[in-house]
């Protein structure tokens, strides 16, 4: 599985509409105070050509102009990450004309969005093997007062988190409308977790899980994009791999099972972070061979130090949250190219040093 590198402080976030656009209102005022938001935080932003179109039946183009949107927004080099507009009813329709084959061969990208973009979320994963977030759309994003679940997206796109938990209550109703289109999340029922079929069996599992939205699932069941059997036999030998060897690999299989003249400098540095987040330790390891210069590097990842052209009112737990989150951001020293994974790689040979 490939892990996308992290959005770093003044990236840029990418914006596609391979379901519904951010057309009409709530969600095109929602998009539009979320660009601000985004931008406030020091990030830049790229629209796609679809974000804000309504010409499609249940996606926001034609399927055709949706799917090139895909391949054009992971192939552009200028965006970091990419977070779909919105949900909708039939972007299974767009799935012809995305190369998953093509997508698999670019640097991963991380892709974040809910319900119909399940058809991408899951896809890349099982076909592309690159890891997604299933997560808020742009819009949700353009509330005033942020819920702490987004936070926790923003943590997970920059590296700063890699889990996620649930949380105490939902929303049942939402109070969001063309009136009201910056409206937090109207919180009331309280999270109940149910075993089925009886409360009092108990149940253990281990393993990867992948989901999404169960009626996006259903209609990729059977079909050519259905490939999740295989998708479970490259994990499973894998993870046997390292499992039979405590946890260790040695650096020439690693290479091996994933071919290294098919990774570029960033898939390889997130191949070997994903390992040692797993805890598993590289033997062998030897990082100076490989040019990293030929990596291609987008001119915005550095970070900015543009002044906020415009502000957004925040209030006063928001304010205090951004001001942690952005505590945090600075404490991140710039990167070079490499840098991680030759220091990944010397702990996996051993050397703890490199933790100090």
């Amino acid at each position: 599985m490939r892990f996308p590198m992290n959005l770093r402080p003044g990236g840029t976030i990418g914006f596609l509409a391979p379901s519904f656009g951010c057309a009409t209102e709530p969600y095109y005022s929602g998009f539009q105070n979320a660009l601000k938001t985004f931008e406030k935080m020091g990030y830049q932003t790229i629209l796609g050509p679809n974000c804000t179109e309504a010409k499609g039946v249940g996606i926001s183009n034609a399927p055709e102009l949706c799917g090139k949107e895909v391949m054009d927004s992971f192939a552009d080099p200028e965006s970091n990450v990419l977070i779909s507009c919105g949900g909708g009813e039939l972007m299974c329709e767009i799935l012809d004309d995305v190369d998953f084959e093509q997508l698999k061969k670019l640097p991963a990208k991380w892709f974040m969005g809910y319900s119909d973009n399940t058809n991408l979320t899951f896809l890349l994963a099982t076909l592309a093997d690159t890891a997604s977030i299933y997560g808020p759309c742009a819009s949700t994003f353009g509330m005033e007062t942020w819920h702490p679940s987004l936070y926790d997206c923003m943590k997970l796109l920059t590296g700063a988190s890699h889990t996620v938990k649930g949380y105490d209550l939902w929303e049942k109703e939402s109070q969001k409308d063309e009136e009201h289109p910056l409206e937090s999340y109207h919180l009331t029922e309280k999270r109940e977790l149910v075993l089925f079929p009886s409360e009092k069996q108990s149940v253990q599992m281990e393993g990867r899980l992948l989901g999404g939205c169960l009626d996006c699932l259903q209609g990729l069941v059977g079909t050519r994009f259905d490939r999740v059997k295989e998708f479970q036999e490259k994990l499973e030998q894998v993870m046997n791999l390292a499992m039979s060897h405590d946890k260790n690999l040695i650096n020439e299989e690693i290479l091996n099972i994933f071919g290294l003249n098919q990774l570029s400098a960033a898939q390889l540095q997130s191949l070997y972070e994903y390992l040692k987040v797993q805890g598993i330790r590289i033997q062998g390891a030897d990082l100076n061979t490989i040019d990293f210069s030929k990596a291609k590097v987008s001119s915005k990842e550095t970070l900015s130090d543009t002044e906020d052209e415009e502000q957004v009112p925040l209030g006063d737990d928001d304010a205090r949250c951004l001001d942690e989150y952005r505590e945090y951001m600075k404490t991140l020293p710039p990167e070079k190219l490499g840098e991680r994974v030759q220091l990944l790689a010397s702990y996996g040979g051993g050397d703890t040093s490199v933790l100090e």
